[in-house]
């Protein structure tokens, strides 16, 4: 029997993505040129048999479109939380250090997530804690010339810089912003990340979700 195909693992979810930034388009195989055509294919297959996606057969007309957005997310959140990433946390007394860190990663990819990122929109939850993505060629050489440059320390415990290799190492940069001269990850991924963390995760992430919906925009779609 042909295993089912992980949806929600990190390639995969570049399907998922790009359907929930659009979700009333009527999307073909060809649309997601991020992965290849079989995977876009499994993906598509494996998501009608969940429910997620309606598929209407009509030969070479033929499309899928997003049925069950809610269930979709509420898959996704049962299968992803934050922790799976892998974080290295120091401290930096320095009050500007948000602003350090940014002209230090202005050519690099980076991206704030959390509260970190979530209060560039809302500022519903005050916090001193940094969360950021980072994508490096050689993390532990650049981490320690950045902990060099800025001065971050490394605590027994405790720290307010938390620097995060991505689980999701593919797909986590999808749909990044710039939001007051910072790079945020897109809603979709804030929403993720904050769900089912603590503390006040989840508060911020419906909080974040009410107020973009109430402007009229399509949550997912940035």
């Amino acid at each position: 029997m042909k295993r089912a195909r992980n949806i929600f693992a990190d390639k995969a979810t570049l399907v998922l993505r790009k359907m929930m930034s659009n979700p009333a388009r009527r999307w073909v195989t060809r649309d997601f040129s991020e992965v290849s055509l079989g995977m876009a294919q499994g993906v598509l297959e494996a998501m009608a048999k969940l429910g997620f996606i309606e598929r209407v057969v009509k030969g070479p007309r033929s499309y899928s479109i997003l049925a069950n957005k809610q269930a979709l997310i509420k898959g996704w959140l049962k299968a992803y939380q934050f922790e799976f990433n892998q974080v290295e946390t120091y401290y930096s007394p320095d009050k500007n250090i948000l602003a350090a860190l940014r002209e230090y990663f202005r050519e690099k990819r980076y991206a704030l997530t959390l509260h970190a990122g979530a209060n560039l929109i809302t500022s519903f939850v005050r916090t001193e804690q940094v969360y950021l993505y980072l994508e490096l060629s050689n993390w532990s050489r650049e981490i320690l010339e950045m902990r060099q440059r800025l001065g971050l320390k490394e605590l027994v415990s405790g720290g307010n810089i938390h620097l995060v290799r991505p689980y999701y190492k593919k797909s986590v940069f999808y749909n990044v912003r710039a939001i007051k001269g910072y790079q945020v990850v897109s809603n979709l991924q804030l929403y993720l990340d904050l769900f089912n963390f603590v503390p006040r995760g989840q508060e911020q992430a419906e909080y974040l979700k009410k107020e973009i919906v109430a402007t009229g925009e399509n949550f997912y779609g940035s």
